[in-house]
Formats: C-alpha cells, structure tokens, sequence
C-alpha cells in the first residue's frame, strides 16, 4: 500500500529543511545570570531557523571563567545543554587593567569598565572602581552550578575547524569583545573569508541621547574599547559581508517591564530563566544584533562606512574611526553595514516570542 501524499511530501521535505537551516557559531561575553548576553544567545538558541554549532568565551563584562559556567548553567536550564561551548581569551591582546587605569587618571573615566569593575549597589553594571578579585576566581553563582562542562579544545581552533567543516556557510555572531576572533583570523588567514559573514555589536557613530556614557563620548563603545587590537584586526579580515550593530541603534531598544511581564507568562525553559534572571532594566545590545540576523527587514535605517578603531593609546584609544568612499586611507580598511536605526515594536514582539513559544528543540 502506498503512503498518502502528504505523508511523502513530508518525508521529501524534512532533509530540505534540515539543509536549509541557517549555521552560526557564538562568540560571547557570557556574564550572567540573565542580562543582555545571556538572552542574545537564547534568542539564537531558540530559532527554529538556525542551528548553533557552538559557544565561545572570552572576557568582557565579565572574566572568562565566570562567564563560562553562568552560560552552562543557562543552556542546561533552558534544554540546550549539547551545544557544545569553549573557552577562549582571558586576556585582550595588548590593553591592560594597569594601562586603563592609568588612562582614566589622566583622560578621565569611561562609563563601564567590564571585567575590570564592580557593579553599583543596583546591579546595572554602571560602576566606578576597579575590580580586585583575581581573573580564574568564581563568585557564588546564584542560579546554582553547572553539571556540564566546556570541551577540551581552546575558542580560536574551534571557531577555525567549524568553518572549515562548513565553508560559507556559518555566520560568526560576535557578542562581546573581539579577541577569539582576532587570535581564529591571525592563525588562519582563510577563515574570515571562508565564513558567511560575521554580525559585530560594537561601535559608535553619533547615538542621539542624553544618556552622559555616550552624550559626552559619541564614538566610545565597549566591546572596541576593551580590545582596540582585536578590533582593529577583524574589521580588516575578508568576510564576504560585515553587519555592526551600533550603540546608535541599541540605544533604542530597550528591555521593558511590559516585555519580561509578557515573557514571564510562559512556561517555556527560555522564558522561566528570563522570568528568574534577567531583571535588569537596560538597552538589549546584543539581542537586537542577533534578533538583526534572523532579520534583516527589523533595521530601518543603516549606513555603508568603511570601519576602524583608534589604536593612538592616548584619550580616544580603542573609538569608533570611520569614511565614505571618497575619504577613506588606502591602508585596507573595509566596508561595514552600521546599523542606526529599528522598528522597534517588532523587534520586542519577535523576541517576546522567540522567548515564549514552543523551545526551538521541541519544534524540531
């Protein structure tokens, strides 16, 4: 007897899907419990549409090591604990904490010092003293530790053997500072142009705001600014495209109370870590850059500049340079797609969603 049509259609057509499934791999400053990187993961973690190969960490809002076991912890709460994630940079490649802080006695001080500060009595991540425990120290981990732990081989060999395994395929989704990707591009120079692109938060051109962190300081960024050098090295490197969503347009989306009230209805995995951890009340960095990805009609409005970062050591080392065509130096700088603008009601509808429908496994 023969199987009914619809039941062959679906036979056909369950491959194609698989097939068509878009590839990416996580480059992140996994801070947590919670917060902005935390949940731009999810929202890739969570999209039917795409399949992560793996997780990279590297110091930025936090040190590596605490970053790793908070992003653990999230993938074994919210059902995606074979994605495998390795650990990266603990260190940016040139900049220090003893240079920054000597920077700030004789510029003046920047409005977030990552790994190297402390958090404000709020929790916002805002704060002004340099941080004295030592980078390998692990705090009390609130949501409890992981079960899991990292694999073996190190951040730069693993991005470097996925793209190989899938040349032209993968997206590199660049959450925090670039120092995984700058050590993948400086040990093999096919990488970046094997790859299918890379999407950056990072960068400044002119955020419209009174918010004093960037009203005062419009081409400052953080992720940049950690790692000048790291920066500098992949924004040269030969990806096919660039996609950098910008301080400009992150400023606009912020997490709202309505948004986690409407997330924290749901029973899904995603949205009761959402609902316990993430109650900060700040703008979503990178989950507009990954939520971009998934589509690119959310970005209104962006400008084509060729892109670089400020390598002086002096006040404004580690900011935002860019040109036109017309302005641009002859040294190799490439053409990037800088992000200013975003419908914003989808883009909070779309990751409402993401957070609260059926997990992306169970979909599968």
């Amino acid at each position: 007897m023969r199987p009914p049509v619809l039941l062959l259609l679906l036979a056909l057509a369950a491959p194609l899907c698989a097939a068509q499934k878009r590839l990416v791999l996580i480059d992140q400053d996994g801070s947590g419990p919670g917060g902005s990187n935390q949940m731009a993961m999810l929202a890739l973690l969570e999209s039917p549409q795409v399949e992560v190969l793996g997780i990279t960490m590297v110091t930025g809002n936090a040190w590596r090591d605490e970053e790793t076991l908070h992003t653990l912890r999230m993938l074994e709460l919210t059902g995606h604990a074979n994605v495998p994630v390795a650990k990266g940079a603990v260190f940016p490649l040139i900049r220090t904490q003893q240079e920054t802080q000597l920077g700030e006695a004789l510029d003046g001080k920047v409005g977030w010092l990552g790994a190297w500060g402390e958090m404000d009595a709020q929790g916002t991540g805002r704060m002004r003293t340099m941080r004295p425990r030592e980078p390998y120290a692990i705090p009390p981990m609130t949501e409890g530790k992981p079960g899991i732990r990292p694999i073996d081989e190190d951040a730069a060999h693993f991005l470097i053997r996925q793209v190989r395994a899938h040349p032209r395929q993968v997206t590199i989704f660049a959450g925090g500072p670039l120092t995984n990707i700058a050590l993948a591009v400086s040990i093999d120079p096919e990488f970046a142009a094997l790859a299918q692109g890379i999407v950056l938060m990072g960068g400044s051109l002119d955020p419209q705001t009174d918010d004093p962190e960037f009203a005062t300081s419009p081409r400052h960024e953080f992720n940049f600014w950690f790692d000048p050098e790291a920066a500098h090295i992949v924004l040269r490197a030969a990806w096919p495209r660039i996609d950098v969503t910008t301080v400009d347009v992150s400023i606009k989306a912020p997490f709202t109370q309505q948004m986690l009230d409407a997330i924290a209805k749901s029973n899904t995995p995603a949205a009761r870590y959402i609902a316990a951890w993430s109650q900060d009340r700040y703008y979503m960095w990178d989950e507009l850059a990954a939520c971009a990805w998934l589509d690119r009609t959310l970005i209104t409005k962006e400008k084509q500049v060729y892109m670089d970062v400020d390598l002086s050591h002096g006040p404004s080392y580690g900011d935002t340079l860019t040109w036109t065509e017309k302005l641009k130096p002859a040294t190799g700088v490439r053409l990037v797609h800088a992000q200013t603008d975003v419908d914003l009601p989808r883009f909070q509808k779309m990751f409402v969603e993401l957070m609260t429908e059926a997990p992306a496994h169970s979909r599968r």
